[in-house]
């Protein structure tokens, strides 16, 4: 019976990521996290372009002994064209903190990121659940490819948004919807089950520099890669925030998919703004009021929006997994 459930537990998963040096240390715990199973990543611009963000999946996949996990590449622009927000100047040109790594030996699969999406969700129908960490291109492409994609994929967890709270590229906007609001507009009224974990969530789970030293010594597996790493996203932090450590926005939100109990959320149908000053801006319906007449967020199904974490917890998870030897 135990082996059985120990089966079941083993949820199937898509990274859809930019990594980025958050991102970078999230696929190294995914790695180590014995309830998942890693299938694929799908790669998109944000952190750096779509191009980086396929070598540097390359390369994590190596360097966590997996280079048989295929890697899809997405698409180069948002929805709308034009050229993408990188944010190199916190995550270094090369978007691993400027460690400049020899180049992977593996390659990306002929499968676009769409493609692969909708082929491994119609594999496995209810049973694969999408991380996605950068700006929701692929994702909206994969729902506007397969119409019955949203309703196929097991859950979809999303990095984005500020509920409530202000914004990190200016103060309405998160950055991973301002990358493509048009994308978090598509998947946000999809009617998938969609679970989205905010910046007003993610900046309370930090590591300071007794954390990051305490990593640094550890005997994990890759605590000096990612030592290395953090060192260029640690010292934008304090020359932006005036604050020494870092904060943990991709694993926070990986700790949602494999602990969502570490965690509480609201229900409430959740739109993004495309245009104007608060393009980018997502705000949820939190269901206080029986509206008298339709307005653009009636009609769509509820998601769920992170609204309180338990911080010690989460942090304990985040070292457990990025420690691990």
């Amino acid at each position: 019976m135990e082996q059985h459930s120990q089966h079941i537990r083993r949820d199937k998963v898509i990274i859809d990521t930019d990594p980025g040096i958050d991102d970078s240390m999230t696929i190294l715990m995914a790695f180590k996290a014995p309830s998942l199973e890693i299938i694929g990543m799908t790669t998109i611009f944000g952190n750096v372009s779509t191009e980086g963000a396929t070598r540097n999946a390359l390369l994590l996949c190596e360097r966590a002994g997996h280079p048989e996990i295929p890697v899809a590449e997405g698409s180069p622009e948002p929805l709308k064209g034009g050229e993408p927000c990188v944010a190199d100047f916190i995550h270094g040109s090369d978007g691993i903190g400027n460690l400049f790594l020899p180049a992977p030996t593996a390659k990306k699969v002929e499968e676009s990121a769409a493609e692969f999406l909708v082929n491994k969700v119609s594999e496995f129908p209810g049973e694969v659940s999408v991380l996605a960490l950068g700006p929701l291109t692929n994702v909206a492409l994969a729902i506007k490819r397969d119409s019955s994609f949203a309703s196929k994929v097991k859950k979809i967890v999303v990095l984005g948004g500020a509920f409530f709270a202000a914004g990190n590229v200016n103060p309405a906007a998160e950055a991973n919807i301002y990358g493509d609001p048009e994308a978090a507009d598509i998947v946000f009224t999809s009617g998938a089950d969609i679970v989205v974990v905010g910046i007003n969530i993610t900046t309370q789970v930090c590591f300071t520099d007794e954390d990051l030293l305490e990593l640094k010594n550890s005997k994990g597996k890759h605590a000096q890669f990612l030592s290395d790493m953090c060192k260029f996203y640690r010292d934008w932090h304090a020359k932006s925030d005036g604050f020494h450590g870092i904060v943990l926005h991709d694993p926070v939100s990986f700790t949602a998919l494999a602990l969502p109990e570490y965690f509480t959320f609201k229900k409430g149908v959740v739109r993004a703004e495309t245009q104007g000053i608060c393009t980018g801006h997502t705000l949820m319906d939190p269901g206080l009021k029986k509206w008298d007449s339709e307005n653009p967020w009636t009609g769509y199904k509820p998601i769920s929006v992170a609204w309180t974490v338990d911080v010690p917890k989460v942090i304990g998870f985040i070292k457990k997994l990025l420690m691990a030897p």
